[in-house]
């Protein structure tokens, strides 16, 4: 269903997929949007290995809802920070691409839980989460993505 990687040689492990996704903070959530045009958005995430799943979280409206709500099949890039060869001059760059099926989550006390783990990944003052979810709780929705496939590669750019 999913294709092999062409260059298996340049292929992360599961472990080094997992240590990006949990590194970067950021990447680009795509789906199909309006009219089947690719829709792909930079968001933040939140990696869980135990759940096999990424989590977003944001408003309940919006072009990103429609267009789960429309077609759940989704797919998360997520691309590392440069690291310098030994060469000295050119680099190396990681990257992690997955597919799932996205959908909400229904639970107020998981979107609770899942919006302080994202939240967590970010330097916020004390008490600040707390008073977000005070304010925008109700009007928050996470998204779940029950991954499917995931490939990692490591690209030496020369």
């Amino acid at each position: 269903m999913f294709r092999k990687m062409r260059r298996s040689k340049q292929a992360l492990t599961e472990d080094e997929c997992a240590r990006l996704l949990n590194t970067e903070t950021r990447g680009v959530l795509s789906m199909i949007g309006d009219d089947g045009y690719p829709y792909g958005i930079p968001i933040n995430h939140y990696y869980s290995r135990e759940d096999n799943a990424l989590y977003f979280h944001g408003c309940k409206i919006g072009h990103r809802v429609d267009a789960i709500k429309n077609e759940p099949k989704v797919s998360y890039c997520v691309y590392g920070s440069d690291a310098k060869a030994d060469d000295g001059w050119s680099y190396y760059v990681d990257s992690v691409v997955i597919f799932g099926k996205a959908y909400p989550v229904e639970d107020y006390d998981e979107m609770i839980r899942i919006s302080k783990a994202i939240s967590a990944r970010f330097p916020v003052p004390e008490g600040y989460v707390e008073g977000e979810i005070q304010k925008d709780g109700p009007a928050t929705l996470c998204i779940k993505v029950d991954i499917e496939h995931m490939t990692g590669k490591r690209v030496h750019e020369s």
